[in-house]
């Protein structure tokens, strides 16, 4: 007896094409909320980190070191949501890639180069902090301009040559061939790294994550310090000069405790993503594709939070934007105008 019931058809990436990818579909509803969802996180990381880097750059008040190297850091997240986050929000709602084989590549190589590039800048801004804090009066002549440079530069070609190099010569996926050829189908972007890539890569995430971890538990205990002796010396007279270097010392503390606070939020962001890998990779890839995207889009979400936490902390970066959106910093002279950074 024929049966009643007919299973629903499969649907495929690419219906008339040989070995295509199946592809999950989800009701009309649920793929406008990821959309949604997802289409804002991408506009949050493009149009919040351009704030950013026009702020700094167009303000002469805020041209220093520090700001510099903030600058750099969200020219990388505002290239992960300009090259990363549109096309993973297609793979992750149609659960298919639909941009071809070598963009594929390119896609990955700069999922990992740019991420790579703001845990490295965060690692440099952390130092920056340390210096200023523990140091305060002597570390305009020991983090200049220059040196602010070097640590940018370092920060962009360390993480773009390791990335073209992992996933330009394949090496990537080697001993895992037949796990790739039996993964490999049209409309799939499924990037294979075995277990000695894989613990690289925690390592780069490790090692600049500890060094952060050190670096802003010392700059804490010493401005706990510097505060307790403020404290105590306060109803005392004071000289000029150990008047100035009180006001230095509370504003790098200040400047210090919002880094640190971007610092928690890149680690939290990054932290399911690394473990979901070292799972992968030792366990036999055993994590629902589900999973994998929700962790993709933890770090994704992470570069475009930094600009909520500057505007939330920083009273300049919301006067600029100010100025920014009214027009105001296409007048003449507008790169002058004073920020109240004190």
């Amino acid at each position: 007896m024929a049966s009643n019931f007919s299973q629903p058809a499969v649907q495929l990436c690419y219906e008339n094409v040989n070995g295509s990818c199946i592809k999950v579909a989800y009701s009309p509803g649920s793929r406008v909320i990821l959309y949604t969802v997802f289409g804002f996180g991408s506009l949050l990381a493009l149009f919040g980190n351009l704030l950013v880097m026009t702020s700094v750059l167009h303000f002469k008040q805020l041209h220093s070191p520090t700001n510099f190297l903030l600058a750099s850091l969200a020219c990388a997240d505002f290239l992960v949501g300009m090259t990363v986050m549109p096309f993973s929000m297609v793979r992750s709602v149609e659960s298919c890639w639909y941009f071809g084989a070598q963009f594929c590549t390119f896609h990955s190589c700069c999922d990992i180069a740019f991420c790579l590039s703001s845990l490295f800048h965060l690692c440099f801004i952390s130092i920056d902090r340390y210096i200023a804090v523990t140091d305060p009066l002597v570390y305009p002549t020991k983090f200049t301009v220059p040196v602010s440079g070097v640590c940018i530069s370092i920060s962009w070609v360390l993480p773009v040559l390791y990335s073209g190099v992992v996933f330009y010569t394949g090496v990537n996926d080697d001993g895992m061939e037949d796990l790739v050829s039996a993964l490999s189908c049209v409309g799939g972007c499924q990037v294979a790294v075995n277990q000695d890539w894989v613990l690289i890569d925690f390592l780069l995430f490790f090692i600049p994550t500890l060094v952060m971890v050190i670096l802003y538990s010392k700059i804490f205990l010493v401005a706990k310090q510097q505060a307790i002796k403020i404290e105590t010396t306060g109803s005392k007279t004071e000289s000029s000069s150990e008047s100035y270097k009180a006001r230095v010392a509370k504003r790098e503390r200040k400047a210090a405790k919002t880094l640190g606070v971007t610092v928690i939020a890149f680690m939290i962001s990054w932290l399911p993503y690394i473990i979901d890998s070292l799972i992968d990779a030792y366990m036999g890839f055993i994590t629902p594709a589900y999973i994998y995207e929700i962790c993709c889009w933890i770090t994704y979400y992470n570069s475009a939070m930094n600009p909520l936490i500057y505007a939330f902390f920083y009273p300049w970066f919301r006067k600029a934007i100010k100025l920014i959106l009214s027009g105001k910093i296409l007048k003449n002279s507008s790169s002058t105008i004073s920020l109240s950074l004190e």
